[in-house]
Parts: C-alpha cells; structure tokens; sequence
C-alpha cells in the first residue's frame, strides 16, 4: 500500500501547489492551460481505446454500465458532494466547478493502464515501481487540473486511496484472475473511453455525465468473462 499512499500525498501536494499559483494566473491563461488538459486527455483517451482488442467486451459493458450508473445517479450524487464542498469554500469556487474539477480528477488519476497494473503489481509482487512512476505524473497533472478547476480536484486523492487501495487488496485476493492480461485491456479500454468522453467535455465539445459510465469499468472483467464462457 505505500506506493498508493505515496500516490495520495502527490496528488494533494499538485493541488495545492496549483491552488496556491491559481490567483496569479490570468483567466485567459487558465482557460487555455484547460484547454490543453481536456485535448491531452482525448489523446490519452483514445491511445487506451485504441489497445481495444474486444469491442464487444466494451460495448456490453458501457450499455450495461450507463444503465446501472443512470439508476444510482451516480452523476447527481457526485455534484451534490460537490455542492457541499462548494458550500464550504463559497469564496473561492463555484459548484459546477467543483464537481467537475472531482469527477475530472478521478478519473485521470484513477482510470488507466498505469493504475490498474500498478496496483495489482504491487498487491501481487509487492513492487511498487509503477506507482512511484504515476505519483511524479500526477504530481504534474493535479498542479495543473488544479489551477483550472480549482479545489474539487484535492478531493480526488480519497477516490485515488479507495479505488488504487481496493485494486492492491483486490489482487491479492484474486491473484490468478488478474494476472490474465485481456482482463486488464478490457478495464483501460473500458475506461480510456470514458476519458475520451472526460476530455471532449472539458473542451466543451460534448456534455456527457461521464460518472453515470463508471460501473462499466467494474463490471468489464465479469463481462469479458461471461462472453468467453459463452464462446467456449
């Protein structure tokens, strides 16, 4: 767990590096650096999308995903825990921004190759390398989602300690499933899709309620699966 642990203080740290520099920044440089940010994550988006070698695994598992998400409000249950944030910092932000400054941060710090393979890295061998790796570039990342979105995204570094944490203990109970590499394509495509979505919202192209789509990555393993059992 140290390196999730080491992931979690770097992510604070960023933000409030970025916090810390966001007064002296001016609005038009903060709105290009998002823009910036939102076409870099369409970019990481599709590279994991691209890796895709079962459409259909992805498919089922965004429908069936949305359909779950949709029906927990996910999406309204995130911008109500932003609206209580927001109430507690009305000074500095405003809600919209909150909420959408957490459900950005979350899912670049959470959803992708180095994540999942970090994390289950370290909760089968121990080996945190690929951790330490991702907390230098999300260091970097939430000093500057900081600046443009503001504190929502600190708040983000509980979801890095929930999500990352239950993949190591994850991994150690499931040892021989998630050693299978097509499991791990069939979450970071899952989720570099949802990146892409994340990424064409942040440069106002679409917007989607990307955080209703977050059951898809959960239950992408299960369908991958099921689909090879199907198949024989």
């Amino acid at each position: 767990m140290l390196g999730v642990i080491v992931n979690v203080i770097t992510v604070i740290l960023g933000s409030l590096v970025g916090l810390l520099f966001k007064k002296g920044i001016p609005e038009r440089i903060s709105n290009a650096v998002m823009t910036g940010i939102g076409l870099c994550t369409v970019y990481i988006g599709i590279s994991s999308v691209i890796e895709c070698k079962d459409p259909l695994t992805m498919i089922i598992s965004i429908v069936l995903g949305v359909a779950i998400g949709t029906l927990l409000r996910i999406d309204d249950g995130i911008n109500k825990i932003g609206s209580f944030i927001s109430s507690k910092f009305k000074k500095s932000c405003k809600n919209s921004t909150v909420a959408e400054g957490f459900v950005a941060a979350c899912l670049v710090f959470c959803i992708g190759a180095m994540t999942i393979t970090g994390s289950i890295e370290a909760g089968l061998n121990n080996n945190n390398e690929i951790l330490y790796t991702k907390s230098l570039l999300d260091l970097i990342s939430s000093a500057m989602l900081s600046v443009s979105l503001g504190i929502g995204v600190i708040f983000a570094a509980l979801f890095v300690l929930v999500f990352q944490g239950g993949l190591v203990l994850l991994s150690q109970l499931l040892s021989g499933a998630l050693t299978d590499p097509a499991i791990i394509t069939s979450i970071t495509s899952t989720g570099g899709l949802l990146i892409l979505a994340l990424g064409l919202n942040i440069i106002s192209v679409t917007k989607i309620k990307v955080a209703d789509y977050l059951p898809a990555i959960v239950i992408s393993p299960f369908v991958y699966s099921l689909l090879q059992m199907i198949m024989g």
